[in-house]
């Protein structure tokens, strides 16, 4: 019939919220893209503080690579967490704010934020290798 088409047998399962925020979490992937727009930022003219923080979320890069999925997650969510902290301090006229520079920092500090959450739940809702050797 033209109206009714067969069930496949694997059906797509709808992600929660709080699932796509731990894939989030687990992707080397945003840590690598903070890293470079922080660098973007700071590495002209060079400031030395806030160029302390792409090496770090680098590393958590390469650790979630090599397996350490939910450590490099809990390393980069408290990372973010910090340079969102220390942004934030910073005050900035409101026309500056819609400039490349003030585009490129809020596109910064949103991302900061997403990992952040998405870093810590994925930390905090995490097995570790030790639990699950307890539970057999």
């Amino acid at each position: 019939m033209a109206g009714s088409e067969p069930e496949s047998a694997v059906e797509e399962t709808k992600q929660t919220l709080v699932q796509k925020f731990r894939a989030w979490g687990e992707n080397p992937f945003p840590p690598t893209l903070l890293a470079t727009l922080i660098t973007a930022q700071y590495m002209r003219p060079f400031q030395a503080m806030p160029m302390l923080f792409p090496p770090v979320l680098l590393f958590t890069s390469y650790a979630n690579i090599q397996g350490f999925k939910s450590d490099s997650a809990g390393i980069s969510a408290a990372w973010s967490g910090l340079y969102l902290l220390l942004a934030g301090r910073r005050r900035q006229p409101f026309m500056k704010k819609w400039g490349a520079r003030g585009i490129v920092r809020g596109t910064t500090m949103g991302l900061c934020l997403v990992n952040m959450v998405s870093g810590g739940l994925a930390y905090t809702l995490a097995k570790r290798e030790e639990e699950e050797e307890d539970e057999e």
